[in-house]
């Protein structure tokens, strides 16, 4: 992953209010209470960078944690600089329901949402 240098401005991360509710409602029926929800980018999927999101229990000592809304997002610092001002929404449809991801800095993203790239090429 290439970094991206997040300037001076302050960072920021928004759940949607449907994001809010199927976080907690995954975090009480597969998680401890007391974990975290963790937002990672890895190279992968179609676009060239993929959007993980898991629980997660233990910090590095660099993670980034944020409140949203009652909900502690642990980001680490090289991810950090591809999810400034993202917007994290969930919607279902025929096919279940996912989280879609509304990331300012994605130049391309494929189709189910679950990869992007800050490359135009």
């Amino acid at each position: 992953m290439d970094d991206v240098n997040l300037e001076s401005k302050l960072f920021m991360i928004e759940l949607s209010p449907s994001a809010i509710s199927e976080i907690q409602r995954l975090r009480t029926r597969y998680a401890s209470p007391e974990s975290f929800f963790r937002l990672q980018v890895a190279p992968g999927g179609c676009a060239g960078l993929a959007y993980i999101t898991k629980f997660d229990t233990e910090t590095a000592p660099n993670d980034l944690i944020f409140n949203c809304n009652g909900i502690q997002v642990a980001i680490d610092p090289q991810t950090a600089n591809y999810l400034n001002e993202l917007t994290i929404d969930f919607s279902e449809d025929l096919m279940g329901g996912s989280f879609r991801f509304h990331n300012p800095i994605a130049k391309k993203s494929c189709d189910c949402g679950g990869s992007f790239s800050i490359n135009e090429s």
